[in-house]
């Protein structure tokens, strides 16, 4: 007689998360590319438009190498838009599992932002093997704190991105506003520009962008002398926690009725 084994909800909360987690990795690299496309992609874009930059304003940017600064500009921003995107889209990408009593709408939500971190993680690593073996200057004075606002960042997607997936269960339009939001973001969030290059009376209209903070600190993280300005850890540290707080809130009231829709 077959021995039944009874799991915790901890524990089939996590093989949950996990078989999301690998039906995704299955979707996403099924072609012939795979991951590499992942990493090939960004890391053209940073070339380009890096030469780009140096060719206009030189190979230094505020006393770092202007491929570092747009590096760092780069992959804070794409992990942004990119775990937003995934998390917008998690529950209703995966609305027929919610047939199974096991599989809740968070759930989703994590696996595929757990998928997107990892993808960003080895893009990162991948381009500092690169920056490495080419010999090239590069220069991480303070590694911790770098990784700290880039966790810091990741929350803050997420629960926007969480936020709007509630959102979108109840009004599918609100979709093509988180579009509309999206596309002005990359070109706010520092990855052509620094604070620094901005007349002071007009940081009012962009320092409320919690993800230009990050993009700033860590370059001068990176680069002590880089002397960031405008920008507070302070006021990051308090978009996460604010953020994260309200996107769970927001969950724990609606998460009944979004499986009802």
């Amino acid at each position: 007689m077959a021995e039944v084994i009874k799991r915790s909800r901890i524990q089939v909360w996590q093989d949950v998360i996990f078989a999301i987690f690998l039906r995704e990795i299955r979707s996403q690299f099924n072609d012939k590319f795979g991951i590499s496309w992942a990493i090939v992609n960004p890391l053209i874009f940073i070339f380009v438009l890096s030469y780009g930059r140096s060719m206009l304003m030189g190979d230094t940017t505020h006393a770092m190498p202007t491929f570092m600064f747009m590096l760092f500009g780069m992959l804070f921003v794409q992990l942004f838009l990119g775990t937003l995107g995934a998390a917008s889209t998690a529950i209703k990408k995966n609305k027929p599992l919610f047939a199974f009593r096991q599989v809740q709408p968070i759930s989703a939500v994590i696996a595929l932002v757990l998928f997107e971190l990892l993808v960003n993680i080895v893009i990162i690593i991948v381009l500092f093997a690169l920056i490495y073996f080419m010999k090239f200057e590069a220069q991480l004075n303070n590694p911790l704190l770098i990784g700290g606002y880039l966790l810091q960042l990741w929350l803050i997607s997420v629960s926007l991105g969480l936020i709007f997936a509630i959102a979108a269960s109840f009004i599918s339009e609100i979709q093509k506003i988180q579009s509309l939001l999206q596309r002005p973001m990359f070109f706010l969030s520092g990855i052509f520009f620094s604070l620094q290059d901005i007349p002071k009376e007009y940081w009012g209209y962009l320092d409320w962008n919690p993800v230009l903070h990050a993009v700033e600190l860590s370059r001068d993280a990176a680069y002590p002398t880089f002397g960031a300005q405008g920008v507070s850890d302070t006021y990051l540290l308090s978009c996460t926690i604010v953020l994260v707080f309200f996107a769970l809130a927001c969950y724990r009231i609606t998460w009944k009725q979004v499986l009802s829709r």
